[in-house]
């Protein structure tokens, strides 16, 4: 199984904010719809090896950890994946892993929680960095996940501490947006046949 762990700083945790439609202020929910998009989805076909973890740290209740697989039984479209967030958001439960559609629960948890357990669970992380190792030279098992930003990227403590813990790697020279990572990092593997 291969995750992406997507970390906002600003992304609205809560349904009703995303309510108004306006992304921007939502906390740029823009930047996560493209990475999920990105992340999941292929022409005609979805990936259903790939669990997405949203960790929003925007207002009101932060922070909360979506995360996202897709199943047989889950009904979803690029189109309506803004939708997709919003009911996920509006059934939290305190105190609880919802299950809100098939493959889509939220928590309350920290970024830091979600790492470690992935990491728990026998899960090589990377770090998406400009300046770490090519991702064409890195050793990548089969047991995979990548952690990246949005437009702010990663929190300067849990960066410093994650780039001592986890290898950084690179997806090339330039800054790319999240979105067009995920789909880089998706491409490699697949050439790999990851």
């Amino acid at each position: 199984m291969k995750h992406f762990v997507y970390f906002s700083s600003s992304a609205a945790t809560s349904g009703k904010a995303l309510s108004g439609g306006d992304l921007m202020k939502a906390g740029r929910m823009d930047i996560a719809i493209h990475s999920l998009i990105q992340g999941i989805f292929l022409s005609h076909d979805f990936r259903k090896d790939v669990t997405f973890h949203f960790v929003f740290y925007g207002m009101p209740d932060p922070p909360k950890h979506i995360e996202i697989t897709v199943t047989d039984e889950l009904e979803i479209s690029k189109k309506d994946v803004g939708n997709l967030i919003k009911k996920i958001l509006y059934k939290y439960r305190f105190g609880e892993k919802t299950e809100v559609f098939p493959g889509c629960f939220v928590e309350k948890k920290s970024f830091l929680k979600v790492v470690e357990e992935l990491i728990e669970k026998d899960v090589e992380c990377f770090i998406l960095d400009k300046s770490g190792e090519s991702i064409r030279e890195a050793k990548i098992p089969q047991n995979c996940g990548f952690i990246l930003g949005d437009h702010d990227g990663l929190p300067q403590k849990e960066m410093k501490r994650l780039k001592n813990a986890l290898t950084p790697v690179s997806v090339g020279p330039k800054m790319y947006f999240a979105s067009q990572t995920v789909a880089v990092v998706n491409n490699e593997l697949d050439v790999r046949g990851i």
